[in-house]
């Protein structure tokens, strides 16, 4: 039998059996064993709930499809220590019996569920290979999952905006009394859309009435924002074409670089992670001494492990990158590169603390949901202001302050002791939180100092 470009056999599936016993015991289960629910998909998913002896049933999801770039995957809920499991050997038996035995169906949520998971955030790298990988070339079949991922968006952000709605008929007040399961569970709604984007921003309201004083300002603006983007996905056939995958970007859904390849001498000017509960993200920011661009190149690792792509502060390589689409292509994917990265002394180009905060301002009307732009400050102070900090021009009357998250950091007191009251060079982000400092250089000669 054919799914998605991968011929399954009898022979094949008992074939990834650990031991002649499951083999046996998945052949049992496939031919007549106890199965309710089953279905399969389009793109090579296929799930049951096998009932055994005096046990709850078992649910059990396969995936042949390498849609995730990760192979094929499996999950069961049984507590077998084999892989694969005799439910799902006899699950894969059913499936090559044709449709009459799996027949196409829409995915109950608990395998929705996790084959969404699974195709858009990699989480079958664990289960391992189960089979052949599957992969599909055709265009037309790529083309219908486009447009049933989004129809899904599309659903996730109308019942968005009605929860959005129903947040404000009953007063912001109330957020605070509902706490953060409500916000969870509606960010679980969006995962089940495929609007990764979408689950991030509802989580950060969730997170914004313990944020402090003043949180319903806070909220009120994010809610605006969140309002916003999915106005954008809702009407995003008459957007400009670099808005629309702007809002496209922004919602979860994954782009390639498709900009013309720019090669330049790039420095290095900042290298640091993120993580969460799934993923680990480096974000590296360049700087093309020809040029004169600022690019992002961003790589993620499983959580607790760390990306890849690694580039020192301070160097610089001959390299080609190519940007992403959107208004403001600042992500780019790193390309061929020409010469391995050596010690640079070349510095970026700075500009004063009102041209940042108006750059920003700048951006903010081709992508409202920046939350910051790279700024490179020349000739500041770092000075305090109160309780917090502020980066004063040495010959103004200007001062972008930092970052609350920036204050008590180790970097924030080697600002302070590389400058030791003089003026210097600072690379960050500059963005409606203040200033993140993230590279430093003395006023004279000397190497760049990473303060992240």
């Amino acid at each position: 039998m054919t799914q998605q470009g991968v011929r399954w056999t009898a022979d094949q599936v008992l074939a990834l059996a650990p031991d002649a016993a499951s083999r046996e015991a998945g052949g049992r289960l496939g031919t007549a064993g106890p199965w309710s629910q089953v279905g399969s998909d389009d793109e090579g998913a296929v799930w049951g709930r096998c009932t055994g002896r005096g046990s709850e049933p078992y649910r059990t999801v396969v995936d042949v499809a390498d849609g995730a770039g990760t192979g094929a995957g499996y999950k069961c809920g049984c507590p077998s220590a084999k892989s694969p499991c005799k439910h799902v050997l006899g699950l894969l038996l059913l499936w090559t019996g044709g449709e009459r035995a799996v027949p196409r169906a829409e995915a109950p949520d608990w395998a929705k569920r996790w084959i969404t998971g699974r195709r858009e955030r990699g989480e079958g790298k664990a289960a391992g290979p189960v089979g052949p990988a599957a992969t599909s070339g055709d265009p037309e079949a790529a083309r219908r999952r486009a447009e049933r991922r989004a129809a899904r968006i599309t659903a996730g952000a109308t019942e968005l905006e009605q929860r959005l709605a129903d947040l404000l008929r009953g007063g912001l007040a109330g957020a605070e009394q509902t706490g953060y399961t409500v916000w969870e569970e509606t960010a679980a709604r969006m995962v089940d859309a495929q609007a990764p984007g979408l689950a991030s921003r509802v989580r950060e309201l969730g997170s914004i009435p313990a944020s402090g004083p003043g949180w319903p300002v806070r909220l009120l603006e994010e809610c605006a924002l969140l309002h916003l983007l999915d106005q954008g996905w809702l009407r995003r056939e008459r957007l400009p074409d670099a808005l629309a995958a702007t809002v496209r970007s922004r919602v979860g859904l994954p782009a390639s670089a498709d900009g013309p390849p720019t090669r330049d001498r790039w420095l290095v000017l900042a290298q640091y992670d993120t993580a969460d509960a799934r993923l680990t993200t480096r974000r590296i920011w360049l700087y093309g001494a020809e040029s004169g661009r600022t690019a992002l190149l961003l790589s993620y690792g499983a959580a607790g492990r760390a990306p890849e792509l690694t580039l020192p502060v301070g160097l610089a390589l001959e390299a080609e990158v190519s940007a992403y689409p959107g208004t403001s292509r600042q992500r780019a994917a790193l390309g061929r590169r020409f010469a391995p990265p050596e010690p640079a002394r070349i510095r970026p180009r700075g500009v004063t603390t009102s041209q940042a905060a108006a750059r920003y301002g700048e951006a903010l009307r081709d992508d409202p949901w920046l939350d910051s732009v790279p700024v490179t400050l020349e000739r500041v102070v770092p000075v305090p202001d109160g309780d917090r900090w502020q980066l004063a021009d040495a010959e103004g009357d200007t001062a972008l302050p930092l970052a609350r998250s920036a204050g008590n950091q180790p970097g924030l007191w080697r600002l302070v002791a590389l400058a030791g009251g003089a003026p210097v060079t600072v690379f960050g982000e500059c963005g409606h939180r203040g200033f993140v400092p993230l590279t430093a250089w003395p006023s004279g000669p000397g190497q760049a100092v990473p303060l992240c």
